[in-house]
Parts: C-alpha cells; sequence; structure tokens
C-alpha cells in the first residue's frame, strides 16, 4: 500500500522551487555582474595600456632627442678641440717661418729696427729680441715686432677667414 501524502508535500514543493528561481535570478544576475565587471576591467585595461603606450614612445622620443643633442654637443666638441690643434699647430709652423724668414735675412733686422724707431722715434731703445726680430721701448710705450709676435699677429689679421681654415677643400 502506498503511503499517506504529506500534507506539506506541496508546501515544500513550493519552497524548493522558489529556491530554485530565487538561485537562479541570483546565479544569472551574478553572471551577468561578472560579465559586466570583465567588461569594464577590458575597458579600463586598453586604456592604462593605450596611456603606456602613448607615455612610452613620449618617454622613449624625448629620450632620443636627448640622445641627439648629446650627440652634436660631443661632435662639436671633437671638431672645436681638432680646429684648436690644428690652429696651434698652424701657430707653430708660421712663427717657425717668421723666424726662418727673419734668420735667413729674408726680412732685414734693420728693417725692423727702423720701423720700431718710427713707430717710437728715434730716441727709442731697440733690442734685438732672442727669436728674431726686435723689441723698442720708448718712455711709457713699448713695441713688439719679435718673430712669435709677427707670426701671431699675421694669424690674428686672419680674423674671421681663418674659419676657410675648416671648410672642405
Amino acid at each position: 500500500m502506498a503511503a499517506p501524502a504529506d500534507p506539506l508535500d506541496p508546501v515544500r514543493a513550493e519552497l524548493l522551487r522558489a529556491a530554485r528561481a530565487t538561485a537562479d535570478a541570483i546565479r544569472d544576475r551574478a553572471r551577468i555582474d561578472a560579465e559586466e565587471t570583465l567588461r569594464v576591467a577590458r575597458a579600463s585595461a586598453e586604456q592604462v595600456l593605450a596611456q603606456a603606450r602613448d607615455l612610452g614612445a613620449a618617454d622613449g622620443a624625448a629620450t632620443a632627442a636627448r640622445v641627439r643633442v648629446r650627440a652634436v654637443q660631443d661632435a662639436w666638441t671633437v671638431e672645436l678641440a681638432a680646429r684648436a690643434a690644428v690652429y696651434a699647430q698652424l701657430r707653430v709652423r708660421v712663427r717657425d717661418g717668421v723666424r726662418r724668414a727673419l734668420a735667413e735675412g729674408t726680412v732685414p733686422q734693420a728693417g725692423l729696427m727702423e720701423l720700431a724707431r718710427a713707430l717710437l722715434g728715434v730716441q727709442a731703445r731697440v733690442t734685438a729680441a732672442p727669436e728674431g726680430g726686435v723689441t723698442a721701448e720708448a718712455p711709457g710705450r713699448l713695441v713688439d715686432l719679435s718673430a712669435d709676435a709677427l707670426a701671431d699677429r699675421a694669424l690674428e689679421r686672419l680674423g674671421a677667414h681663418a674659419e676657410l681654415l675648416w671648410e672642405p677643400s
């Protein structure tokens, strides 16, 4: 024989159905919330990644610009050092050439003495310079016509034309 039906079975069944419906609704809502959270997180991650790319590119460009500026400065420093070395070598050669010209008599010592007296007057005391040429003194005045002074003045007179030394031939 069949066991008598429990009068609470329909109530239990209804409670179980309501609990399942509530659980299904909560699960569906949780799934929707999780999908929305993932969508927002992915969008945020994409935005952060795009900003990071932009910042990285800007930082890279700034670093590259600094490296380029430094390279130009370094190149200019090297060029100036090379120019100074060439000019110093030119100065030595010009001085040697003037000394040689004075020693060989190409430029007569007497002519320099006359020039010194013409500049300072006949009372000037004219003295031979150790490396060639002369120096002359008069009260409160001095004229240096030594080999090195003459060579240096010749180079100074080049002025802006000295830049032609650095241009390609």
